[in-house]
This record gives C-alpha cells, structure tokens and sequence, in this order.
C-alpha cells in the first residue's frame, strides 16, 4: 500500500510530500524525502522495553512499573525540570504541562539552547513575518545568514525558498537572487549569487552598518567594517533595497555569535527599515521539526514561549534563570524528565553532569547517549509515523501527523497521562 501526502518529521520544513509504501505493517519504501528525513522514518534501533536501572545496570520491566517509578522520582523531587519537547507533539506537551503543574517543574524546550535568543529578539522587537508558502510564491531575493539549508534543511531551498518554482516566480533559481552571509563558504554559499564572508562575532557591526546604508547615512561609515569594505556594503543593501519581495533566513550562526539576541533584535530593526523601500520577511531555521510547536504550546498555556517554572503554583518565565543550562549549571532542579531529545549530545559539558547525577526519566523511541545514564527508560511511538499529533512548522503553520502503521508501543501523549496518572494516585494514598 502506497500513503500519499505523508509529512516527514525530522526538521522544521514538515515536508508534507512524502510517498511511503507500507506492507504487512511494516515501511519499505520512502520517495520525495531527503536523505535524512527518509532515515527517520524508515527508522533504526528501537529501546524494546521499559528499563530501570538497578546497581548500575539496566533491568527491563513492565510499562506500569515504569510509570509508578517514573512517578516516585517526580514527587520525591524538589524540583524537576522537565526538558526536551522538540521531536513530539503539541498534544503531549499539553500532558507535559499539566505534569509539571502537578508536580512544580520546569517545562523547558530545546529552543533555549538553539533560537532561544531568536524569541527574545522577537518578544522585544517584533517580527515581520510570512508563511513559506508566500516566499516560495513572491520573494526574488532570498538571503541566508548564518545557516545552510543545503546540509541541515535539504528541501527547504527547492521546496519554499531559492529553488522553488512559485505563482508569481515561475522560473525558480533562475528569476532570483540568493545571498548568503557566513563566516566561511557552505555548500550553500557555493550555490549562492553573492556571498559576503564576515569574521566570526561581527554579525551585529554588518547588520547596523546595512541600516545606516538604507537610512541614508552611508557618508559616516569607514571604508572597512568589520573587514568588509563600504563598497560591497552599499551593493549589498541596494540589493536588498531593489527587490520586489526579499526574504532573510537566519540560523544559529546569528543566534548563537557574539551578541545573541541582539543580533536577532538588530535584524529585525534591518527588516523592519527595508519595509519602508520594498517587502521583506525574517523567518528563523527551525531545526527540530515541533520545536516552533513546543513554544506555541507553552505561549498559549501559560503566556511564556519556553523556560516555564511552576514551582511557584503559576508560570514564572526568566531566561537565564529558569531555562535548562542555567538550572542545571547551579544544580537548581534534583530530577529531569527528558522526551523527545538528547541533552546529553548537545548541552555544556557541566550541565551533561549535573544530570548524570540526579535521577532522569527519558521517553524516547530510540535509545541515545542520554540513555547511558537515565535511570528509567520509557520507549513511545514515534510520532507521525506510529502516532497522530499536529505539528507547527518553522513558519508557525500547524499541521497535522498521521499514523501509517500499527505499533505495540504507547505514545507520547499515553504515557505522560499515565505518568500523571501514577502521580496522583500517589499523592492520595500518602
């Protein structure tokens, strides 16, 4: 059996083109996907079944005594952080708060250490924004800074940006024109018109001198930036200036340089001053492919994007005090459930052991580094594939997952309402 229209779940783009063949329950075959996404969902390894970890050793049991242990942490804690987010669905995240408001926690997603400085930037600012699908359709100037979707987003450039033939840009590649802003040549940069190569942590001095360029003030300039020099500066903005729709994509190598959320703050500013020559959009490159998902979910429940504390009995959000790498860095929270992720690859060293020496719940499908010290071990489904959810894209445009084949293991969203479950039935019998 061939399912058509099927999304991929592996980054922000949601591609929602993909072809798979099922047969007797299994996937045998993905078309339209890239190499990564068509990885993902033919899946690898799967964690069987629940574990504990007992003298040091990983024992398998039972899903309800997974549950009843995993409980036992979170009411035993003082207080938990609850992390990750990124790789399931907004209904599970729904369950996540809930569980985190029974117990105190921490509800923090894995934005705060990828485009968490990109929300700031925005809460303080604003942002000029589109969908995908109206860059894909209008923009002739598309501007990459600090990303490169050709190896961390494969399809977004022939499906939504620089490649994609739209309504209103039939020729695709050809009737735009790409710029990409980097300190070193990507594979992206290579396929670009223009590539402006900039020193590492100058993003900010670039971006107020582009302003100054479309404000008229171009006089009071050196005549080398930041080791660019005005003259390629000017063209750059003229560039800009002379579009009929421009579209700037931006990753962590703006998020993440020195400045942080003022980097993202100035290129708002930037966007915002070239809407009074032309049309421009700023979008962020989201890299997993619910974390635009996760912030909506916690926004609308509680008011705060990421970092939401409930140890209070109502949200409190302070970034820098409340998310993940702060709390652990102080060794603030005594206990961490973590789903749909892996701190243990990609936070601070000292954050990575502060965890390894508090007890951790994981909920994931396939096992990690961080199952190397979790002391419970809950497989789930993996969403899109084995469960229904909806989704957000990059864009902020919610979509919905399908289930394509029938598996033992819960999801997400079941064994978070079990959890909570466990957690009360606990905290009546005491």
């Amino acid at each position: 059996m061939q399912i058509e229209d099927v999304l991929c779940t592996f980054c922000g783009c949601l591609c929602d083109d993909i072809k798979v063949e099922v047969d007797e329950g299994r996937i045998e075959k993905v078309r339209g996907a890239c190499r990564l996404g068509s990885s993902k969902i033919m899946g690898h390894n799967r964690i069987k079944s629940p574990m504990i970890r007992v003298n040091g050793e990983l024992k398998e049991i039972s899903y309800e005594e997974a549950y009843r242990r995993a409980a036992e942490i979170l009411i035993n804690a003082r207080h938990p952080l609850l992390y990750g987010w990124a790789s399931t669905t907004c209904e599970a995240l729904k369950k996540g708060i809930l569980l985190a408001e029974e117990i105190g926690g921490v509800v923090d997603t894995t934005a705060t250490v990828c485009h968490g400085p990109s929300i700031i930037g925005i809460e303080e600012k604003g942002a000029v924004g589109s969908t995908l699908g109206q860059i894909k359709n209008r923009a002739d100037l598309i501007v990459f800074w600090g990303c490169n979707p050709s190896e961390a987003h494969p399809r977004h450039t022939l499906r939504y940006s620089s490649n994609a033939c739209g309504r209103f840009t039939p020729d695709g590649r050809k009737g735009r024109k790409v710029l990409v802003v980097d300190v070193r040549e990507t594979r992206t940069a290579r396929n670009a018109d223009r590539f402006l190569r900039i020193q590492p942590g100058t993003d900010y001095e670039i971006i107020s001198a582009l302003r100054m360029i479309i404000g008229g003030k171009a006089d009071s300039l050196p005549e080398d930036v930041a080791g660019v020099s005005k003259k390629e500066l000017i063209e750059i903005a003229e560039m800009m200036k002379s579009a009929k729709f421009g579209a700037i994509f931006f990753g962590l190598g703006l998020t993440h340089s020195r400045g942080r959320y003022k980097n993202v703050d100035n290129a708002l500013s930037l966007v915002s001053e070239l809407n009074s020559h032309t049309k421009f959009v700023i979008m962020a490159m989201r890299g997993h492919y619910n974390v635009t998902g996760a912030g909506q979910v916690l926004a609308w429940s509680s008011g705060y994007p990421m970092a939401v504390d409930y140890a209070r009995g109502a949200p409190y959000y302070n970034p820098g005090e409340t998310s993940c790498c702060d709390l652990l860095s102080r060794r603030d929270v005594d206990a961490a459930l973590i789903i749909a992720s892996d701190p243990a690859s990609n936070l601070p060293r000292g954050c990575v052991e502060a965890l390894a020496e508090m007890p951790v719940i994981q909920i994931d499908p396939f096992e990690n580094p961080t199952t190397l010290f979790a002391d419970v071990v809950i497989p789930s489904a993996i969403a899109g594939i084995e469960v229904e959810g909806t989704a957000y894209r990059m864009d902020g445009l919610s979509l919905r997952l399908r289930k394509l084949v029938d598996v033992e293991y819960p999801g997400d969203v079941e064994i978070l309402q079990a959890i909570l479950d466990n957690v009360r039935r606990l905290r009546d019998d005491n």
